[in-house]
């Protein structure tokens, strides 16, 4: 048995982005004991507030503004999770080289549920942004058994009324997990000589149709000209190339960060 001040301890250790397996070993705690207070303690000292979609009359989100740009990281390189006592994990995969990405992401879990606990588990190479609520499912019905790609992915109309009021935070969101902004180059040949000239250039890649679909439609309505290519006959990457259209993602998008 732990008492409570050595719970808070490792839960706050875990918190500011300690691994699990660091804080096991400097309190001689087991990381499965801190795993299981992330669910229970945390819910239990905050006042808690119901799931606005599990309403009689549902309503939508809180910060809906966060909310579209962490449907966006979900859709992406999220997951949902089922824990115990019907506490589920939504887990956001992100790469190290991208420590503001990850604060956004957090910070975007934090307001969408407030009352919830979201801690940073560090893994090689990447952080998984995790929180911990009994409704994810409520605000994410696209989640379901298997993987993402091979499901079927279509919003609820509430979902796609906040996608619309809040179209370029879910564009940020798709592309902070699975997209980015990088110069190309080429060559051509101007009065005999060869020249190089360099150009940026967006991308994003899922191997979903559906997800695909649902970036390419928001770009349409932004006026953002877009092209597909294909690897081995499947479709699988969205480039954004045309100047006046990278200008427009470079205003509200931008390189990862």
């Amino acid at each position: 048995m732990y008492d409570m001040g050595t719970r808070k301890r490792a839960l706050a250790l875990v918190t500011q982005g300690h691994s699990l397996n660091s804080v096991s070993k400097q309190l001689g705690v087991s990381r499965f004991a801190i795993r299981s207070w992330q669910v229970r303690i945390e819910p239990l000292r905050r006042t808690g507030r119901p799931c606005p979609r599990c309403q009689t009359i549902p309503e939508l989100p809180e910060a809906p503004a966060a909310y579209a740009y962490l449907l966006g990281l979900y859709l992406g390189d999220g997951c949902i999770s089922l824990h115990r006592r019907e506490v589920y994990f939504m887990r956001i995969v992100l790469d190290n080289a991208w420590p503001g990405v990850i604060d956004e992401c957090e910070a975007a879990m934090r307001s969408v549920r407030p009352d919830n606990s979201v801690c940073r588990v560090k893994k090689q190479g990447c952080v998984a942004v995790t929180g911990s609520s009994k409704h994810w499912p409520c605000l994410f019905p696209q989640h379901g058994p298997g993987k993402k790609h091979e499901r079927r992915i279509i919003l609820e109309s509430w979902q796609q009324g906040i996608v619309d009021a809040h179209p370029w935070e879910f564009i940020r969101g798709l592309i902070h997990s699975d997209g980015c902004r990088i110069n190309n180059w080429t060559e051509k040949t101007i009065g005999g000589q060869r020249k190089r000239y360099e150009y940026p250039r967006y991308f994003f890649t899922n191997v979903s149709d559906d997800i695909r679909l649902l970036y390419t439609n928001t770009l349409d309505k932004l006026g953002i000209e877009w092209t597909q290519s294909a690897r081995n006959g499947k479709a699988f990457n969205i480039s954004v190339a045309k100047k006046a259209s990278v200008a427009l993602m470079d205003t509200h998008v931008g390189p990862k960060h």
